[in-house]
């Protein structure tokens, strides 16, 4: 059993910036990805981001505006989230096989 748990998350003006960290508990080879989910009110969970040693992915409403990344020594992935809108706000959950994370609530809001 590996457990995910995220931080990070909090009330940001728009066009402001968060980081997200994700830390596992047990060891995840780098060649399995490590991703971000967010689902909205009403809406369904979508990827945002993933990352493996070989591919990055990004949703394409956050491409240039977040940064997806992995630090395979400490078993931790990080979303760093600029330019943010008021469409991001979201449970965000940080995910690797079949584990997920308790989600990190980000709002967005002036």
């Amino acid at each position: 059993q590996v457990q995910l748990v995220e931080s990070g998350g909090g009330l940001v003006q728009p066009g402001g910036s968060l980081r997200l960290s994700c830390a596992a508990s047990a060891f995840i080879p780098s060649f399995l990805p490590m991703a971000w989910y967010r689902q909205a009110p009403g809406k369904q969970r979508e990827l945002v981001a993933s990352i493996s040693s070989t591919t990055t992915n990004y949703a394409d409403s956050v491409k240039g505006r977040f940064t997806i990344s992995r630090d395979n020594a400490k078993n931790t992935v990080s979303l760093q989230m600029n330019n943010l809108k008021p469409e991001d706000t979201a449970i965000y959950y940080c995910t690797s096989v079949r584990y997920w994370g308790q989600g990190t609530q980000v709002t967005v809001s002036s």
